[in-house]
């Protein structure tokens, strides 16, 4: 799965590839094949960048095409789970529903709705696109920078 704005933000910064290996803590292959789409960035990786560098997650996603300015996120996996419950439940889908979707076990599922694990990047990315008015950013609970 590519990250539609992983690579475009990254050169925008002046960046290189191996300058995010020390980031990441991983190899330079590593990140190209996240740019690639060759190997999906785990979710946890790419809040980091997001938060290092002021992106969206929606935005990283191309879920956007513009950016929006958040707080650095911390995941709680207990607001994660309030939000995927609340979404499932304003769509009135089940957690069967869910996880055919997502082609998992609705066991599977359950346990990020049950604050267990935090949900896949192509999992929240697939509900992104299964959903109306999905934000990723919202749903993991990122709250926007107010300006004053």
């Amino acid at each position: 799965m590519i990250i539609k704005n992983l690579r475009y933000t990254r050169e925008n910064l002046g960046l290189k590839q191996k300058d995010l290996t020390t980031l990441f803590n991983v190899t330079y292959s590593t990140i190209s094949g996240w740019e690639t789409g060759k190997d999906t960035i785990p979710l946890k990786q790419l809040i980091k960048y997001a938060n290092k560098y002021n992106f969206s997650l929606d935005y990283l996603f191309g879920l956007t095409s513009t950016n929006k300015s958040y707080l650095p996120l911390e995941i709680d996996l207990e607001v994660i789970s309030k939000n995927l419950i609340t979404i499932r439940k304003k769509n009135k889908k089940t957690q069967e529903q869910i996880a055919k979707v997502l082609n998992t076990s609705s066991g599977g599922y359950a346990h990020y709705e049950n604050s267990r694990y935090l949900i896949p990047t192509n999992f929240i990315y697939n509900l992104a696109l299964y959903y109306k008015n999905f934000s990723i950013d919202k749903i993991l609970g990122r709250k926007e920078k107010v300006y004053k």
